[in-house]
């Protein structure tokens, strides 16, 4: 499907994460996409019609093989991709179940640490996520 020139591409994601089944500590879920060689959040464009926050969890099962449930919204990312203007809705969200595969479009995922997740995402604007996520799991 292409979009008129200018137009924003949609999409949605979430900052996936879990307690470890090992030490109960936080972790959060990387996705590793061939395509481009980066680590990032799970997120994808939005099909017509789909709520962002459907367009979301869909993307996380896609790309992780994980179902989760849905917390607070997190900042909206906003940049260019391509040369043109891209808007990213994320959602915290926990993992509760499913298993990994990789894909076509997601060879690899990483859980870790919050710290290790923020130095391992390729993108900075993907980093203040980690920030916004720590911030609706632990308030002040």
């Amino acid at each position: 499907m292409t979009r008129p020139e200018g137009e924003v591409v949609r999409a949605a994601g979430c900052v996936l994460w879990r307690h470890s089944p090992y030490d109960g500590r936080l972790e959060i879920c990387l996705v590793h996409r061939p395509k481009y060689d980066d680590w990032s959040h799970p997120k994808g464009k939005l099909k017509r019609a789909e709520t962002p926050l459907d367009g979301a969890l869909r993307e996380v099962e896609e790309e992780t093989g994980h179902r989760c449930t849905p917390g607070a919204r997190l900042p909206t990312v906003r940049y260019l991709a391509q040369g043109r203007p891209k808007e990213v809705s994320y959602w915290a969200a926990e993992a509760t179940d499913g298993h990994f595969t990789p894909n076509n479009e997601v060879d690899r995922i990483l859980w870790l640490s919050p710290a290790a997740a923020r130095n391992r995402l390729t993108q900075a604007r993907d980093q203040h996520l980690v920030d916004a996520l720590l911030g609706v799991l632990n308030p002040a």
